[in-house]
């Protein structure tokens, strides 16, 4: 469910809302070359990224559990607001909205939960922990309207 209201380009949505929360797999991520992020590198990412997104929109329209969805949308630890950064303008560029991360745990919550992440990401993908970490890994949210999902990456 939304944690907060949400506002959408195409409208707001409600707290409690149903959505469909996207969670980026670290360990199935296109691995960061040793010199670091290359163009073919973000060409692959890009790609397998859109065809994920194709799976999940047939997933939605093909089953009738998915009818109460109104957003689809996840949280990320690989982008930064406010600055320069590849991750936000790759999101914005596929379509979603990327907003601050709500903190339902506050700080303390989120010193563990980027704790957790930062060795998760140095597990599966330690070239991507050069430039970063866990003290300044700062989540944002990103989100979709249902139907603007549909529209970008379902069958037509």
């Amino acid at each position: 469910h939304v944690p907060h209201p949400l506002k959408l380009p195409d409208g707001m949505l409600a707290p409690g809302a149903q959505a469909l929360m996207i969670h980026w797999w670290n360990e199935r991520a296109s691995l960061i070359p040793p010199q670091g992020p290359t163009i073919a590198w973000a060409l692959d990412t890009s790609r397998r990224m859109r065809h994920s997104l194709r799976l999940i929109a047939q997933y939605i329209q093909a089953n009738s559990t998915c009818k109460e969805i109104q957003a689809v949308g996840g949280i990320t630890a690989h982008v930064a607001l406010g600055k320069a950064d590849g991750g936000r303008v790759m999101l914005e560029h596929l379509g979603f909205v990327v907003i601050p991360y709500y903190r339902p745990l506050g700080a303390f919550g989120e010193f563990f939960e980027n704790f957790y992440t930062w060795w998760v990401i140095w597990t599966f993908n330690p070239a991507s922990t050069r430039r970063r970490s866990m003290f300044n890994l700062q989540r944002t949210e990103f989100w979709m309207s249902r139907r603007a999902f549909l529209e970008r990456y379902g069958q037509e």
